[in-house]
């Protein structure tokens, strides 16, 4: 009896050290980072260009009232305004170039 019990004991062991060695990472993970040269830079809405203003006041955007805006400037040099807008419990926001039009 004592010899099964022994014998049932280096089993359990065996199984343990096993699982414990399966679970060994052989490949270390390796992380990049890339910097984003985004910048993003607050702009207070009445200082808005006119052309974003009259957007904003035609159909059919008239409905929304805007809360915030960014000015966005990526690294490509694309650059455009970001409007947060409301409407009730709606909240969405817009993308629009210097010009006044909705991009994307």
């Amino acid at each position: 009896m004592r010899k099964l019990f022994l014998s049932a004991v280096a089993v359990i062991a065996l199984a343990g050290a096993t699982t414990v060695n399966a679970n060994t990472l052989s490949n270390p993970l390796t992380v990049n980072t890339v910097q984003d040269s985004t910048t993003q830079t607050t702009v207070k809405l009445e200082e808005l260009p006119d052309s974003v203003k009259t957007l904003l006041a035609s159909d059919p955007y008239k409905e929304w009232s805007p809360t915030s805006a960014l000015l966005i400037k990526s690294a490509d040099g694309a650059e455009y305004y970001r409007v947060d807008v409301s409407k009730g419990e709606e909240k969405a926001f817009l993308k629009i170039n210097k010009d006044g039009k909705v991009i994307e």
